[in-house]
C-alpha cells in the first residue's frame, strides 16, 4: 500500500505544475492501494485554507474543491487512524536534526513506516529523509 502526503493530495485538487501528472498517477492506482490518514484530512484543509488566504483560491472554488476532496475520501482512499505511538516514532525522527524534517512530515512518516507503507510525496525534503528512516518512496 502507498500512503499519500498532503502535498500530492492539494497538487491534485488544485491547480498545480504537478497536477496533471498528479491526477493521472492516483487513477492508475488500483482500488484499495492509496492510504490516507486523519492528519492527511487536516493538512488538506490547512493548505486550502491558505490558498485562500493568500488569494490563490476563491472561497466558492474551496468549497467545490472540498466537496471532491470528500468524495474522493470515501471512494477512492483507505483511512488509517493515527495512534499515540505515532506521535513518539514522529518525535524519534524529528530528533534527527539532519534530516530537516518538520512534525507534521515527520508525523507522515511514522504513519507510513509503522504500517510498512510505501510513502508517495512530492516534499523534496520528506522524500529524501524518507529512504533514511525506513520508508521506500514511490515516485508520482
Amino acid at each position: 500500500m502507498i500512503y499519500i502526503d498532503t502535498s500530492v493530495i492539494v497538487a491534485a485538487l488544485t491547480r498545480e505544475g504537478t497536477t496533471q501528472r498528479v491526477q493521472q498517477w492516483i487513477e492508475a492506482r488500483p482500488e484499495g492501494e492509496l492510504v490516507i490518514s486523519p492528519w492527511v484530512v487536516t493538512e488538506v484543509s490547512s493548505a486550502l485554507s491558505v490558498k485562500v488566504r493568500t488569494g490563490a483560491l476563491s472561497i466558492e472554488n474551496r468549497a467545490e474543491i472540498m466537496a471532491t476532496w470528500a468524495e474522493l475520501q470515501s471512494e477512492i482512499f483507505v483511512s488509517v487512524l493515527v495512534a499515540g505511538n505515532h506521535f513518539d516514532v514522529a518525535a524519534r525522527f524529528a530528533d534527527q536534526h539532519d534530516l530537516g524534517l518538520r512534525a507534521g512530515d515527520a508525523l507522515h512518516l511514522a504513519i507510513a513506516s509503522s504500517a510498512g507503507h510505501r510513502l508517495a510525496t512530492l516534499d523534496k525534503i520528506m522524500a529524501e529523509a524518507a529512504p533514511k528512516l525506513g520508508v521506500p518512496v514511490v515516485t508520482v
